[in-house]
């Protein structure tokens, strides 16, 4: 663990790159989401805007409809994404919203070339089971942090709900998307733990958010992470994670600004697009713009 945070910081992109090259190759995912239920959420995570324990300046909308799903996925498609995520705000939809949403699924796989994703909070496996059968090919659910440190960012549901989810997901059949996000307190003992966490559930795609303090969170006066132990940090988790996707997620643009191709020298493999929940992305020809650079850098 020492040699990992303490190791010169060109070496360990060199190795992570390897790791890369070896187990992952050239496959860059690209993925893009849609906030299709916002705001209004009971949980009290401190890095939420969507939390209804904090107050902040978001749009809130109850669950889409479906035509207005499949016309976010369209353009997901359009702008080259591969994958598209339906997500929604608070700890579960009810029985109709699910419906609904499986639905939009069945409309989109049978339309489209999208692989579709949802990120709906704690499923059960009859759940997972009956969007499996609308098409749906992977479930997203973060474990945030550590579970050492996560009590000191969520109080109103546990950690361990967080595991028993991924692995509903995985015992319906479903691929599993699950990460977290640094820049929350944390240190890199938790970083590295959740890491290994990770590992052992055998999820297959993971999204490093790197927190963006929005005013009117408990988290808004937080430091932001330097571009050095973001980097960092996506070294370890591609040395730990070796063959999973490693995708860099919200804040991308704001913490590392120019040096996001950087962080595909250092081992990520994925990106998402077309901006995330409350928060803006890049412009799309930016995002080709950084593609191109990539596989530049991976063509050598």
């Amino acid at each position: 663990m020492k040699d990992l945070i303490k190791a010169p910081l060109k070496d360990l992109i060199a190795e992570a790159d390897r790791t890369r090259s070896k187990y992952i190759g050239r496959k860059l995912e690209l993925c893009s989401i849609i906030n299709a239920k916002s705001g209004l959420c009971s949980e009290d995570c401190k890095f939420c805007a969507q939390s209804a324990h904090h107050s902040t300046d978001i749009s809130c909308h109850p669950l889409k409809s479906r035509a207005d799903i499949l016309a976010v996925a369209r353009e997901a498609e359009r702008i080259g994404a591969a994958r598209f995520g339906i997500v929604t705000s608070g700890n579960r939809p009810d029985k109709k919203e699910i419906k609904r949403i499986a639905h939009a699924i069945k409309d989109i796989t049978n339309s489209m070339k999208l692989a579709v994703c949802a990120s709906l909070g704690a499923l059960s496996k009859d759940e997972l089971l009956l969007l499996k059968a609308a098409g749906l090919s992977r479930y997203h659910h973060n474990i945030e942090t550590s579970p050492g440190y996560y009590s000191r960012i969520v109080t109103t549901h546990g950690f361990k709900e967080r595991l028993d989810t991924v692995k509903a997901a995985k015992d319906a059949g479903l691929e599993v998307c699950s990460g977290g996000i640094i820049g929350m307190g944390e240190s890199w003992e938790d970083r590295i733990e959740m890491a290994e966490i990770l590992k052992d559930l055998d999820v297959d795609s993971v999204p490093i958010n790197i927190l963006v303090p929005i005013k009117g969170t408990r988290l808004e006066n937080l430091e932001p992470l330097c571009v050095d132990d973001i980097i960092r940090t996506i070294c370890i988790f591609r040395i730990k994670l070796r063959d999973k996707t490693i995708k860099i997620a919200a804040g991308r643009e704001t913490a590392l600004k120019d040096f996001q191709a950087l962080g595909f020298t250092a081992g990520a493999n994925g990106m998402l697009i077309g901006g995330y929940l409350t928060v803006r992305g890049r412009g799309v020809e930016e995002d080709k713009e950084l593609v191109k650079e990539v596989e530049r850098l991976w063509a050598g």
